[in-house]
């Protein structure tokens, strides 16, 4: 097959709010650039946490998609690809295939990348109280075949697109998040103004990511409060959303005040990763679990949940790190002090984290957009 790599790549995301999928998608722009790829991210708002944060030499274009959101981004998209033409648009977190739909109103020779970065099925059972959430699998199931390819994080992910879309599992691609950057060893240095991190303080428990259900914190809450029945430790879990009044509340009631802190949102996570003493990831399920791969890339030994889907394949199915059940605050607990005492090597978990590298995974990324733009679009773009 001959494969010829895009001169021109457009990134189609929501908005630029505080997940691990933003993260992903920015990481991704900047591997493109170094590749020396003209590259645009497009996003229906510029708005969130993430809007500083774009790598040098990537063009921010803002839709200003409004109400209502799906026909507006839709349609600011369809103009956006009439004008600027890339030779493909990679969408990611994108449930009503808004990308697909404007290619087809549009009708430019774009090609469209769907990049699907959590467990749909999993997320819309998640949302099933919501009337989206019984929409949108039907959305999925209809336009992602649209789609010149589609690109999942994980197996588990792909599985599940597979599942719903009834597409050929072989037919859609698995490639990891690029999640490892340069630039994170000098932001694991930085310094970390914060008291628990100082000589001769209690171990820290680390936890990192938005306080919504899906992360499911209080059940790390749950097994720190067991934990703290026979081990000084301390938790601190960075992050913002909606279930902060819950975790609050619970962390009240346990009596853990002291012993539990909950910072916010923080630019740089990585300082606080390397100063850990162990790094747990909660959640009911994810769609990679970028956060395992960035306390690897620290040193950092990991507990994690065996939710779908991501952190068993980071780990090796728990070669690089324990592995309990979702929900489980006693195994939880289990595995977090049995870390304490015998901890990973840094070193082999370092090793591991490079698989997750931007260079690595911006090269996989390049051999299926590669794959989809022909050698005469190629030329003229």
């Amino acid at each position: 097959m001959h494969l010829t790599k895009p001169s021109f790549i457009s990134v189609f995301l929501p908005a630029l709010e505080g997940g691990g999928a933003e993260r992903a998608m920015l990481h991704l722009a900047q591997g493109f650039v170094q590749q020396g790829i003209k590259t645009d991210l497009v996003v229906a708002e510029a708005e969130g946490a993430y809007l500083t944060m774009l790598p040098p030499g990537v063009r921010l274009v803002n839709l200003q998609a409004k109400t209502p959101v799906v026909i507006s981004k839709t349609l600011a998209l369809r103009r956006y690809l009439q004008k600027a033409q890339p030779d493909v648009l990679l969408s990611a977190l994108d449930i009503a295939s808004s990308a697909t739909w404007a290619r087809q109103l549009s009708r430019v020779p774009t090609r469209v990348v769907m990049c699907v970065q959590t467990n749909l099925s999993q997320q819309f059972q998640d949302h099933q109280p919501l009337t989206g959430g019984r929409i949108r699998p039907q959305l999925v199931r209809w336009f992602y075949p649209w789609a010149d390819e589609i690109v999942a994080a994980s197996r588990g992910v792909a599985l599940d697109v597979a599942n719903i879309t009834q597409l050929p599992p072989e037919s859609i691609q698995v490639i990891h998040n690029p999640v490892v950057t340069p630039e994170m060893q000098a932001k694991m240095q930085a310094d970390v103004h914060h008291p628990w991190f100082a000589p001769g303080e209690p171990p820290v428990i680390l936890g990192v990511g938005r306080l919504v259900t899906q992360k499911d914190f209080p059940t790390l809450v749950r097994a720190f409060a067991r934990l703290r029945q026979n081990c000084c430790a301390r938790l601190m879990i960075l992050g913002e959303g909606d279930q902060r009044p819950k975790l609050q509340a619970l962390i009240q009631e346990l009596g853990l005040v002291g012993d539990v802190a909950l910072p916010g949102f923080v630019e740089n996570p990585y300082a606080y990763m390397a100063k850990a003493a162990v790094f747990t990831l909660s959640s009911i399920f994810e769609g990679f679990g970028n956060v395992v791969a960035e306390a690897m890339a620290a040193g950092v030994p990991v507990v994690s949940t065996d939710c779908e889907s991501g952190p068993a394949e980071i780990l090796a199915n728990g070669k690089y790190g324990k592995l309990v059940p979702v929900q489980d605050e006693i195994a939880l607990a289990e595995a977090i002090a049995t870390t304490l005492n015998q901890p990973r090597n840094s070193a082999m978990l370092q090793q591991r984290a490079a698989a997750f590298s931007v260079q690595t995974v911006t090269e996989q990324y390049l051999q299926v957009l590669s794959r989809v733009v022909s050698p005469a679009r190629s030329q003229a773009s």
